[in-house]
């Protein structure tokens, strides 16, 4: 008489190999996987040598869009700014700064600024605009204003608008360089580099793992700010305002003090 209990053993022994099989297979599988594969290799270079590649594609690029936070002598700005390399490069973008946004506009040497009729206002003297303050004001709302070259302002805002100034400047990581965890940045894979102990406090660097090395985000050390770089090598247009569009502020600009 058959044992009908025993039939059944040998296929099941040989199912639960072949699944412990597969799964061998498979683990090994992931275990050998290059993190590098499709990349452009730069994952596999020293820190110093990431950095080294990310300035060199920087200083080949005519073009980025500087998105984020920056710090700079107390005071914090939130800016969104298309930055164009070249004699009549500049930039165009917005920043927002203790409650007053503006635009800003950069052609060459000529800068502008835009903003609303609530931003001139409360350019007389910081307290509570009078009536014709805010009349005056009105004529200035969602107008350019041309800066001239020796106010202040020129000086303070100009720099946000020049790519060459603000890549040397905030790209610039002191100190020792150690390699941080891969990531990703607006869905391209990235490799950190960062300064001091890992930790990202003295400044960390996100380099692109697929085709140019650029920089896409900087956090800059101290908490001084955190910036998204996109849209390399993206044209987009620069020019002048019309005349018409232009207005003379006739005073100190000042954008919060």
């Amino acid at each position: 008489m058959t044992d009908v209990t025993a039939l059944p053993r040998p296929r099941t022994a040989a199912l639960v190999g072949a699944v412990c099989t597969a799964l061998a297979v498979g683990l090994v599988g992931c275990a050998e996987e290059d993190p590098d594969a499709g990349t452009n290799g730069v994952g596999k270079l020293s820190p110093q040598k990431i950095e080294r590649k990310a300035l060199t594609a920087v200083g080949k690029a005519s073009s980025v869009r500087l998105s984020g936070t920056v710090v700079s002598q107390g005071r914090t700005y939130k800016l969104d700014v298309r930055l164009k390399r070249g004699e009549r490069g500049g930039g165009i973008g917005q920043v927002s700064t203790k409650g007053k946004t503006f635009e800003m506009l950069r052609v060459g040497d000529d800068l502008y600024l835009k903003a609303d009729a609530n931003f001139w206002a409360s350019q007389e003297g910081g307290g509570q605009p009078s009536k014709s303050d805010e009349e005056a004001a009105s004529k200035l709302g969602d107008k350019y204003v041309k800066v001239p070259s020796g106010d202040p302002a020129y000086q303070q805002l100009s720099g946000f608008t020049d790519m060459e100034l603000l890549m040397d400047g905030l790209l610039d990581l002191r100190g020792g360089l150690e390699a941080g965890d891969r990531g990703t940045v607006a869905g391209i894979r990235t490799v950190r580099i960062t300064v001091g102990d890992g930790d990202a406090k003295g400044g960390a660097l996100d380099v692109s793992l697929e085709g140019t090395p650029y920089p896409l985000r900087l956090q800059r050390a101290g908490g001084a700010g955190v910036l998204e770089l996109v849209d390399w090598n993206k044209d987009f247009t620069l020019k002048a305002p019309n005349k018409d569009h232009i207005v003379d502020y006739g005073r100190q600009i000042t954008t919060g003090n």
